[in-house]
């Protein structure tokens, strides 16, 4: 699953027809609409502000449209793309400038698609993961074996607290999660206490942490 991060208007050229690319995270359908309605209103003189929105991890609530394009040009293929790339809580608009020349059903969609992929591909996007976040307390002779474990393991060093002893707060992805928390337990001869573990959901940009999903 995907949200979107930050956004950057986008602009391409069919035929003279000029196809501005608008996108938006959004948390609700009031959100989305809002955010359409402020487009449109920049964009008042367009012949057409095409758009799609789908809110909820599991498309509770999505919807796009035409305006005024020939049905299913515009609006459907924008959802597919945003369907298809797996983003959720966005809203897109597209919004046309008619340069004179009829492009025809075929290419109206990969205008439009073309336009809001050249968008997407601007803006920053994060993926969505769950795992688990867990805190565990040792003592200073076994930080530096930790440490390396979590580099070599691509496990995410969230915090760490020097006191009496070493406090840590690791994030595990769900599916590694049991066989490592075991491993750290293996290599510190059990002498690792565990002092919380709970279920989080967090964002990667690039395959990298970015941070806790909320």
């Amino acid at each position: 699953m995907k949200i979107i991060l930050e956004t950057k208007e986008t602009e391409i050229v069919e035929k003279k027809s000029r196809f501005i690319a608008n996108i938006a995270a959004v948390s609700s359908e009031e959100e989305a609409i809002e955010f359409i309605e402020k487009i449109k209103k920049k964009y008042y003189d367009a012949r057409h502000n095409c758009y799609a929105y789908i809110i909820g991890d599991k498309g509770d609530k999505k919807k796009c449209s035409d305006d005024g394009e020939p049905q299913r040009s515009a609006g459907m293929p924008m959802m597919e793309v945003l369907e298809n790339q797996g983003y959720f809580d966005i809203a897109a608009v597209v919004t046309r400038y008619f340069g004179g020349t009829l492009l025809g059903v075929g290419g109206l969609i990969r205008a439009y698609q073309g336009a809001l992929i050249e968008g997407l591909n601007a803006s920053v996007s994060g993926e969505i993961h769950e795992g688990f976040r867990a805190k565990y307390r040792f003592g200073y002779d076994f930080y530096g074996k930790i440490k390396y474990i979590a580099e070599s393991e691509n496990i995410v060093i969230e915090d760490t607290l020097f006191d009496e002893t070493v406090t840590i707060s690791l994030i595990f992805n769900d599916s590694e999660s049991e066989r490592l928390q075991k491993k750290l337990v293996e290599e510190t001869n059990a002498n690792i206490e565990r002092l919380l573990l709970e279920k989080i959901k967090y964002i990667t940009v690039d395959n990298k942490w970015y941070k806790e999903y909320r």
